[in-house]
């Protein structure tokens, strides 16, 4: 039996080659663009799922609080971009949610407290949490409490979150 010669297949697969080639390379490039708006939408949700839950802690404690007006009702935890250290890359919103979530809870006790008192309360809080070291996805940051203020009832503090460096 004879063979027929290759050279009269090579065009057609030359041709198959580059669709193959063609239809890698497009999955490749929608896959990507896929995967950047999944990304996109799950940092959204993240975001909102925190909002979410100070949204309810509020709820509850303006509930309960109602009346009085002189007491801490709402807790807001702002986070500032300090000055960048040389090694240090910037952090993710997902940290930084993470971490402000876990300093929410651990300034829970805050709530309810009187606004006359917090000169003592702000002391416990920098003490307790200025330098605090939180891990996040196997991730140390460290916490500086940089600024602090009450007004009508809403304790809000400015944060400084940074990667803690052993030394």
């Amino acid at each position: 039996m004879r063979m027929p010669p290759f050279q009269r297949f090579r065009r057609f697969s030359q041709i198959s080659a580059v669709f193959v080639l063609g239809m890698v390379v497009g999955t490749i490039v929608y896959n990507a663009i896929y995967h950047m708006g999944y990304n996109v939408l799950w940092l959204n949700n993240q975001d909102l799922r925190v909002q979410i839950e100070e949204y309810e802690k509020d709820i509850l404690t303006l509930k309960k609080y109602n009346n009085t007006s002189t007491v801490i009702r709402q807790i807001k935890i702002r986070s500032e971009t300090g000055k960048v250290k040389e090694g240090t890359a910037t952090l993710d919103p997902v940290t930084i949610n993470e971490i402000i979530r876990e300093m929410s809870s651990d300034l829970e006790p805050m709530r309810g407290r009187s606004v006359f008192d917090i000169d003592t309360d702000s002391k416990m809080a920098r003490l307790l949490l200025d330098g605090k070291l939180y891990i996040v996805r196997d991730k140390e940051y460290a916490v500086t409490i940089r600024t602090m203020l009450v007004m009508e009832g809403v304790l809000q503090i400015w944060v400084e979150i940074n990667p803690y460096r052993r030394s």
